[in-house]
């Protein structure tokens, strides 16, 4: 009788707040080929010669704002994720967790999973959303390391789930005591990517990017296209929210210089809305289902600090959502309907993102 499990995977954090640490973590994951997509030689160079120069330092900073005495959020509370995963689904499978870069490696938890004779694994990146360097960087480095450490394991992967039901839901149940609240204007933040990146993605060449209003134009593109996939997310939790069409909007932050970034930017709307008299809001971050260094620091943090420096009144981050019911029922779904022998999701990606997923 075959042994099955679930193995969820993250983004990542440094081990500690420490500048070598940080140095650590940034080398692995900005050295991802799917995450600075250029040639190998000018990516060393760009890494070893200018950023890992200068920015450890400033991220280390940005880390001791939000670090806890058990350690990483990011990593903490996906821990959480994973026990409460685990309890509610009793004795029926086991749950692993590791991160795409740092620790709990997905080699290491990998070895340990074939050690305990698993030979069945549901992965499931914990990303709503498709992108190169978050959803398929995740699936194709468990794939890889997979074929490495236990070529006969059997994998079936979670495909993205932006506009499934259940998941906007879940969305919907953890933040509406917030959207139960006096405000103004309800701001999406979603983290951003190159333009570059939506071209590339767009197995057609000829929809994102180029058609008019292409994220609402029905295309097989919508299959790998990031920014057409958080626009149906931000839709759907809108309508089941009853969100008014002039009372919200979606924006993009994280971004880095040298090439256009998906645009409104989040730091830019954040000084901008004030002036509109949009004084009291409300910031969702839907593309992280946990809270990290890009919602704690990046929106709570200096978001907050922005938008009341502009004349904004009330600043409310809406937590993601981390470790609350909703989405450990969700996900204890997706797993129970893969251990029924059914699909763990409706939504489906093109062969772009599944090539390396169906061959070993």
């Amino acid at each position: 009788m075959s042994k099955r499990a679930v193995l969820l995977v993250n983004l990542g954090s440094p081990d500690s707040t420490s500048v070598p640490d940080v140095r650590r973590y940034l080398r692995e994951f900005l050295g991802d080929e799917r995450v600075l997509d250029m040639p190998a030689a000018l990516r060393w160079l760009l890494l070893e010669g200018i950023i890992l120069r200068t920015r450890p330092k400033k991220s280390a900073h940005a880390y001791e704002q939000i670090w806890t005495p058990e350690g990483s959020p990011l990593v903490v509370t996906s821990g959480k994720v994973s026990d409460k995963l685990a309890a509610d689904l009793g004795a029926v499978t086991p749950v692993y967790l590791a991160m795409r870069y740092g620790n709990p490696s997905i080699a290491s938890v990998l070895a340990q999973i074939a050690a305990d004779g698993v030979d069945e694994l549901l992965l499931f990146p914990q990303y709503p959303h498709y992108a190169m360097s978050s959803w398929e960087t995740v699936t194709v480095k468990v794939y890889e390391e997979a074929a490495r450490l236990a070529p006969a394991l059997k994998i079936t992967c979670v495909q993205p789930f932006y506009e499934d039901a259940d998941y906007i839901e879940a969305l919907y149940q953890v933040t509406a005591p917030y959207l139960a609240q006096p405000h103004d204007f309800v701001l999406f933040s979603y983290h951003g990517i190159p333009v570059r990146h939506l071209r590339k993605a767009d197995s057609s060449k000829a929809h994102c990017t180029l058609v008019k209003d292409c994220c609402n134009t029905c295309s097989s593109a919508h299959a790998t296209c990031y920014k057409a996939q958080i626009t149906k997310t931000t839709q759907a939790l809108v309508k089941r929210a009853g969100i008014a069409a002039d009372r919200h909007m979606i924006s993009f932050q994280s971004r880095l210089v040298g090439e256009p970034w998906l645009t409104p930017y989040t730091d830019y709307e954040l000084k901008r809305l004030p002036q509109e008299g949009k004084k009291r809001i409300l910031v969702m971050t839907p593309a992280f289902v946990t809270d990290c260094l890009e919602t704690l620091e990046e929106i709570a943090g200096e978001g907050k600090e922005t938008f009341l420096h502009a004349g904004g009144e009330s600043f409310q981050h809406v937590p993601c959502l981390n470790d609350q019911p909703p989405y450990i029922h969700f996900l204890a779904d997706r797993v129970r309907t893969w251990l029924d022998g059914r699909t763990p999701t409706t939504v489906q990606v093109s062969q772009r993102a599944t090539t390396f997923a169906t061959a070993k």
